[in-house]
């Protein structure tokens, strides 16, 4: 039996590495895609790229890992079944639940290993990736000085050039200078330049045949204009500081309160913080409305009952307003308005606070069931694939990979339907993260008691069966 254990455990790792890191790798291509707008242009190293995109792939095992699950399950039991090695066990009275035997314990081991991954690996790997990739979108795009378009990347300074030579040459340069910033009050005209770097630090731009434009200010406190001053020049050298194209990297501390870069039992520590706010913010509404709006209703021993007040509003507005001069009620009635007004302001504030509140809160319930669903999932997942690929009795990449996709697809959009109901609370939050989970695993189940009872469910025989039996019937009457 160890021998058979062994072979089967064999034969699932290989395809299980295997498409493991093909899904990764096409999930870190479309991530790259995605982001490719921020990451051209920046003059990156080499480095900071492949900085990012280990990062991206830790934050995308969440979706590799089911999907590497489900087609190497369907692969291993469709290869036995190709090549009759099902058929052999079966004959020798090994039944599907021992082959299956060592597959769930790997499995298990796989799903733990996922819960550990999600709950202390990932929120450091969604930390640095989110602050790395906070860096690169503000970083400054490199000095591309382009004809026609002004250039304003370099701090305190406008660029425009007419033309540029093949060597970098510069015709028609116009240069706005805001370093002090007072606006327009310098600029610089020239007929051509040069523009060279010097290291990594400064730009170096030598102007010939110009004019340097400045307005000086006021000194006298009478004098009604501003003193313009112009200089020509035969050559003139300005040095730009580029220290604000490099990128800075940020302090990982800003960005340690997001949900998404913390672990389980720092996200139940923020839940009940979250929660004790939320309801000390509905009873300091509650006094408040209690407190600031009494007139909204009036007590039942009063003169105006409130089912007189509720069924008679216009005769009991007019039985007030007569205990009044007729030249007050103008004044009270705009006084009443603007009460009304100020309580419906203050109600509508505080509904926007507290559905912001409890959003927030959802989002970190969220991340919590976040954390088991993974795990789950991925033992669902084989339970579909093994059985699946023991039904299908096809190896290789051809069915198998169609299959996955399939119950992929479905797991996927399952699973992010119930996270957008559960994040605008149309849902209960743990129907909605487990919406997947709940569809699944019946026909998981379902077709592992077809696998277990040798079903021929994908078969076109077993489809075509009735039909044949009622032919014959028909050919002997």
């Amino acid at each position: 039996m160890k021998k058979l254990y062994k072979l089967v455990i064999t034969s699932y790792i290989g395809p299980f590495v295997l498409t493991f890191f093909v899904s990764l790798f096409i999930l870190l291509m479309q991530f790259l895609w995605k982001y490719i707008d921020d990451l051209v242009g920046k003059g990156l190293e080499w480095y900071i790229i492949g900085e990012l995109m280990f990062y991206a792939s830790a934050s995308l095992v969440s979706l590799a890992l089911p999907l590497a699950v489900l087609i190497s399950s369907i692969m291993t039991m469709g290869n036995f079944g190709e090549h009759y090695e099902l058929v052999a066990m079966r004959a020798s009275g090994i039944s599907l639940r021992r082959v299956f035997y060592p597959l769930i314990t790997f499995s298990v081991a796989v799903s733990l290993g996922a819960f550990y991954f999600s709950n202390n690996i990932l929120p450091i790997a969604n930390l640095k990736m989110g602050t790395l990739l906070y860096d690169i979108r503000h970083k400054k795009p490199t000095l591309d000085i382009r004809p026609g378009t002004f250039f304003r990347n370099i701090d305190g300074y406008v660029i425009r050039v007419t033309d540029k030579g093949e060597e970098g040459e510069l015709y028609g340069v116009m240069i706005y200078d805001h370093s002090d910033n007072k606006g327009n009050i310098k600029v610089i005209l020239a007929d051509s330049g040069t523009m060279a770097m010097r290291g990594d630090r400064y730009l170096e731009m030598e102007l010939f045949n110009g004019y340097s434009y400045e307005q000086q200010d006021n000194k006298g406190s009478n004098a009604k204009g501003y003193p313009h001053l112009r200089n020509e020049f035969k050559q003139n050298l300005i040095r730009f500081d580029l220290s604000g194209f490099e990128m800075s990297r940020s302090n990982e501390e800003i960005f340690k309160d997001n949900y998404k870069m913390q672990s389980l039992g720092q996200l139940q520590r923020n839940i009940d913080t979250l929660e004790v706010k939320l309801a000390q913010r509905n009873v300091n509404h509650y006094d408040n409305v209690k407190r600031n709006f009494r007139y909204l209703t009036a007590p039942a021993d009063s003169v105006i009952a409130n089912d007189t007040l509720a069924s008679r509003p216009d005769s009991v507005f007019a039985d007030v307003m007569a205990n009044f001069a007729p030249q007050d009620h103008g004044r009270i009635l705009e006084a009443a308005m603007n009460m009304a007004r100020s309580g419906r302001a203050y109600v509508s504030s505080t509904v926007a606070d507290v559905q912001s509140r409890e959003q927030r809160l959802n989002r970190y319930l969220i991340e919590v069931h976040r954390k088991f669903t993974l795990s789950i999932a991925c033992l669902i997942l084989f339970f579909i694939g093994a059985p699946l690929g023991a039904i299908i009795r096809k190896g290789g990449l051809g069915l198998p990979t169609v299959f996955s996709i399939i119950f992929f697809l479905i797991y996927y959009v399952l699973s992010i339907t119930g996270e957008k109901f559960a994040k605008e609370g149309l849902w209960p939050i743990w129907r909605g993260m487990w919406l997947s989970s709940m569809v699944l695993l019946p026909v998981g189940l379902f077709l592992t008691q077809k696998a277990i009872s040798d079903s021929a469910m994908f078969e076109w025989e077993f489809y075509l069966r009735p039909f044949k039996q009622l032919i014959d019937r028909i050919r002997k009457k």
